[in-house]
C-alpha cells in the first residue's frame, strides 16, 4: 500500500463520509469501502479511471474537480456533510489548486493531501548539477509530458495552506526510503529537504 494511503488510514475513522477528489481507478476508495465501511465517494476526470472504479462497484461520478467542487453543497448546510476530502497526490496536477482547495474546505470537516515535494534534495541535485527539470521515482515524467503542472515545496504548501485558512492538525514527511516521519508546520526545513512527499492533515 502507498504511504501516504497508510498515514491517511490512521486519521480516518471507520464508517464516515469521504470524497475522494482525483480518485482515478478508485484503489483508496475501495479499501474504505470494503475495510473502514465508510461511505465512500470519488470523482475523476477520466472516463477509463472512471470505469474501472464503477466496474468495482464504487460510487464514482466523472467531473472536472476543478470545476464541479463548487457544486456540492457546504458543509454548513448539508445534512451529512462529507467527514473527508482526500487530495492523494492530485493538487499538483489541478489548474487551480488553491481554488481546489477552498472548495474541500468548503464541503468537508478535514481535508487530507499528499504532495510531491519538488525542494527534496535529489530534486535540487538534479537541477544543479545537470541543469534539467528532475526525473525521480516521485516525478517521473519528463518535463514535456508531465500531468503535474503546479509543483511546490512543503513550505510552498505550508503558506498556501494557511492562506486558505485551514489548520494544519498533522504534518509528515515521507523520505526516499519510504519512512513517515512527524514534523512541524513551523519548522519544515528538514522535511522540506529529506521528503520526497508530504502529507497532511487540515481542518
Amino acid at each position: 500500500m502507498r504511504k501516504d494511503y497508510e498515514i491517511f488510514f490512521k486519521h480516518i475513522k471507520p464508517q464516515s463520509k469521504v470524497l475522494d477528489i482525483g480518485c482515478g481507478e478508485g484503489e483508496f476508495l475501495e479499501i474504505l469501502k470494503n475495510v473502514y465501511s465508510c461511505h465512500a465517494y470519488g470523482i475523476d476526470i477520466e472516463s477509463e479511471r472512471v470505469a474501472s472504479a464503477l466496474s468495482k462497484g464504487l460510487s464514482v461520478v466523472q467531473g472536472d474537480a476543478d470545476k464541479e467542487l463548487q457544486f456540492f453543497p457546504a458543509k454548513e448546510v448539508a445534512p451529512e456533510a462529507f467527514d473527508y476530502a482526500i487530495l492523494a497526490n492530485t493538487l499538483q496536477a489541478m489548474k487551480h489548486p488553491k481554488e481546489t482547495l477552498e472548495q474541500a474546505r468548503r464541503v468537508s470537516k478535514k481535508t487530507l493531501v499528499s504532495i510531491p515535494n519538488f525542494g527534496f534534495y535529489a530534486n535540487r541535485l538534479q537541477l544543479l548539477l545537470k541543469g534539467k527539470m528532475p526525473v525521480t521515482k516521485q516525478l517521473s515524467y519528463e518535463w514535456y509530458e508531465t500531468p503535474n503542472i503546479h509543483f511546490s515545496t512543503l513550505t510552498d504548501f505550508i503558506v498556501l495552506v494557511k492562506k486558505v485558512g485551514y489548520n494544519i492538525d498533522y504534518s509528515y514527511y515521507i523520505t526516499d526510503s519510504g519512512v513517515p516521519r512527524r514534523f512541524s508546520p513551523s519548522t519544515p526545513h528538514m522535511a522540506n529537504l529529506f521528503g520526497r512527499t508530504g502529507v497532511f492533515v487540515l481542518s
